[in-house]
């Protein structure tokens, strides 16, 4: 079975500066010297979090997603990311996956952080996407979507292998986003990756990054600190993956249930 390999990129992000942030991503990613599969960038990465949709949001067909399709074909790997997107008239904190061959699906953030007031200016998505690639399924959420382990249960009805979060999480909260993360892996029995950006955002909002991926026992298997620029592959290996589950099948135990 193919392992898959995956590029996290935790990064400052230039607040509501769409040139800018593509231009140092595009930078981040061409410095990645080893093949990868995937590469994922933080929420909202072209702008960070921002609240003034009507100002900075593109449409489904944007600069934005444009640029992750020539990513993806250049680098012949998948590009994972949210973007503020508008459509009919209403806004959605958007992930989207671009395949190397360019052809996309999306992922409409499904809880909006109140706090923040991302409610009053999105849209909330009400579909949960699983990646069907390179014999890997894969479910990809945002930020937000962390603490409500109910919409993100690994079930018999849509199993997958890999949990992808990416995220604007306040480094105030850094410890329930560390927590959460590990607590993901374990009750899912999955490989869990969460992508966090760092720096200060324009609302004076600081942010450490604490990205990490996560193996299905719950333990660490990056080497990413706090509060740093950088770039890191890492491998997920499927045997490891299978093996475990085999062993100790946990979620064939797990409850019967579907979400409205």
């Amino acid at each position: 079975m193919a392992n898959l390999v995956v590029s996290i990129i935790q990064s400052h992000l230039y607040w509501e500066s769409v040139d800018q942030n593509l231009q140092a991503f595009e930078t981040k990613i061409n410095a990645i010297s080893e093949a990868t599969d995937v590469v994922v960038l933080p929420e909202m990465f072209t702008t960070g979090f921002t609240m003034n949709p009507a100002n900075y949001a593109e449409s489904h067909e944007g600069k934005g997603l444009q640029w992750m399709k020539k990513i993806a074909q250049q680098k012949n790997c998948a590009v994972v990311g949210s973007i503020s997107v508008k459509e009919n008239d209403q806004f959605f904190n958007r992930l989207y996956w671009v395949f190397p061959n360019q052809t996309v699906e999306f992922y409409d953030k499904r809880h909006l952080f109140s706090m923040g007031n991302e409610p009053g200016h999105y849209a909330s998505g009400n579909k949960k996407v699983i990646i069907d690639y390179k014999g890997w399924k894969i479910c990809p959420l945002v930020c937000y979507d962390l603490r409500f382990p109910v919409w993100s249960r690994n079930t018999k009805q849509q199993q997958y292998d890999v949990l992808i979060y990416v995220a604007n999480w306040p480094a105030v909260r850094s410890y329930p986003w560390k927590q959460l993360l590990i607590a993901r892996a374990i009750e899912n029995q999955c490989f869990v990756l969460g992508v966090n950006r760092v720096g200060e955002d324009g609302n004076a909002v600081s942010h450490s990054g604490d990205s990490m991926a996560i193996n299905a026992r719950g333990e660490i298997m990056s080497k990413i600190q706090s509060n740093e620029e950088i770039t890191e592959t890492v491998v997920l290996l499927k045997n490891e993956l299978t093996d475990f589950r085999t062993s100790f099948p946990v979620l064939n135990d797990g409850d019967d249930f579907t979400l409205n």
